[in-house]
């Protein structure tokens, strides 16, 4: 009988599992796990990459991991249209054990939304709990490859990166005497919204079958079933890293076609840029 086939019994088990799990050894194994994906990466080995991802989405440790990071999160208690939310450690036990991705289907979010500081409302997709592990457990195999492959200076939803970085950074570009001194702040309308569903399944180094679930679940509001052809949602797991990906390469284009003289720097949050002589928020 394999260790997980035992899982499976009783609920008391279950919960003494989850509060026995050596934290530190499970993550040391994802760990492992990501830092070869990124070595693959760097030496463009694609066939590699897929391997390791595969091993890495189908680990127990990977797994663990998953469900963790989203029910510690904020809006742990917040259930999709299911209206489950994983609270206690069977819960989150048996949470674990149901990450497969043989016979996956992503059930449609729930659509909210939230007041912006323009008076706006920005609408947020909420996936099921099910559904938010699995975009979790996935990203861990996506992240090594955004982030060896991430803009320099793009700062916004990375690890270890956050909102003092960019300011830093615009610091250090703007407080020398002989810094640029126009600064042209930019704001993509509506990122999220339209990002191409199709160029995301072309071009992302991550299984196409558990992407396009994400993609074209749909959602639900006021009771009734939208499809979704564009965007990522606003309120999923993976959605800042697909944004952040899809939008690496800015950096690169601008400074093709500037040059030192023209004291060009680019720093972007999210889907905030900024550039000094042109700087980028």
């Amino acid at each position: 009988m394999t260790g997980v086939e035992k899982l499976t019994g009783a609920t008391p088990y279950l919960s003494q599992h989850w509060k026995s799990i050596d934290w530190k050894k499970v993550k040391a194994e994802v760990r492992r796990l990501q830092m070869r994906i990124a070595k693959a990466v760097t030496e463009k080995k694609r066939n590699k990459v897929k391997s390791l991802q595969w091993i890495l989405a189908h680990s127990f440790s990977g797994k663990l991991v998953a469900v963790q990071r989203v029910t510690t999160r904020k809006g742990a208690r917040t259930p999709g249209v299911d209206g489950i939310i994983w609270d206690t450690p069977t819960k989150k036990m048996r949470g674990t054990l149901s990450l497969k991705r043989h016979g996956y289907k992503a059930l449609p979010l729930r659509r909210t939304f939230i007041l912006k500081r323009n008076g706006k409302l920005r609408p947020l997709g909420i996936p099921c709990i099910s559904d938010r592990a699995m975009q979790a457990l996935y990203l861990l195999c996506l992240e090594p490859i955004s982030e060896t492959q991430a803009d320099p200076n793009s700062y916004g939803f990375r690890p270890y990166r956050a909102c003092r970085d960019a300011i830093a950074q615009c610091f250090n570009s703007l407080a020398k005497r002989y810094s640029p001194c126009w600064i042209l702040d930019a704001d993509i309308k509506a990122c999220f919204d339209w990002i191409s569903h199709d160029w995301l399944l072309e071009n992302l180094l991550l299984d196409n079958q558990i992407l396009r679930q994400w993609l074209k679940c749909g959602f639900v509001q006021q009771r009734k079933l939208f499809p979704t052809t564009d965007g990522t949602p606003q309120g999923g797991v993976a959605s800042p890293t697909l944004a952040n990906m899809t939008l690496d390469g800015l950096e690169k284009a601008v400074k093709a076609v500037s040059s030192r003289r023209h004291k060009v720097n680019f720093i972007r949050y999210a889907d905030d840029c900024a550039s000094g002589n042109v700087c980028m928020r």
